[in-house]
């Protein structure tokens, strides 16, 4: 499995012929707009920082052939747009080019008690990667690889890295950190800790291939 991180929570994963995207938001890289022979995309989460209908229309346009899969509430902003797509909720399950992807969680993260919580399903990959979106949520099954979000209004790094520890994949690396000025200082402290625990934390290099054996 080959992953390259496109700024925030925006990965490109290729896994043996298939090549899928996860959300493509305002935080996401410049290099989104040149992705070509992509299968599908999936996006995770409402909000801006996940789903930029101006990057959708822009992957549609270089990939016309793009399958695109969500949650329910995505579903209708996407149409509003006139773009299609498929729901892929908690429990099910699809396969793209001989990969299969499972739908994991239903809710975003509380950010405050006053503030409802929005439709957010994680995907897991190929039997190995498991994205969140914004959630917490355990996966009920083993986890190798975990994009580990680190920053933003609803969460703490203690909480991403006790999350980290709760899994217990064999490597994480963080995602979830457009809003970071400095990452660095934030990447510091769980990859000293989660390596206590026997988890390697990896920082990707945004726009670099990354191969995970």
């Amino acid at each position: 499995m080959k992953i390259t991180k496109l700024g925030h929570s925006c990965l490109l994963i290729q896994h043996g012929e298939c090549a899928v995207l996860t959300d493509p938001g305002i935080y996401t890289t410049e290099e989104i707009k040149s992705i070509k022979n992509l299968d599908a995309l999936f996006i995770s989460d409402t909000h801006a920082d996940h789903l930029n209908i101006d990057s959708i229309k822009i992957l549609i346009a270089n990939n016309p052939e793009l399958k695109i899969y969500t949650q329910t509430a995505n579903q209708k902003t996407l149409a509003a747009e006139g773009i299609e797509s498929a729901l892929l909720l908690e429990d099910q399950q699809t396969i793209v080019k001989g990969m299969k992807v499972e739908g994991i969680g239903m809710k975003h993260a509380v950010i405050h008690s006053s503030i409802s919580q929005s439709d957010n399903t994680g995907y897991f990959f190929g039997e190995r990667l498991f994205y969140p979106g914004d959630a917490f949520t355990k996966p009920p099954k083993k986890v190798e690889i975990l994009a580990l979000p680190v920053a933003g209004p609803w969460l703490k790094i203690a909480d991403a890295i006790e999350y980290a520890i709760e899994v217990a994949p064999k490597i994480c690396f963080p995602v979830h950190d457009g809003i970071l000025k400095a990452p660095g200082v934030v990447h510091r402290a769980p990859k000293e800790i989660l390596a206590s625990h026997d988890i390697s934390f990896v920082i990707l290099e945004p726009g670099k291939e990354t191969e995970f054996a």
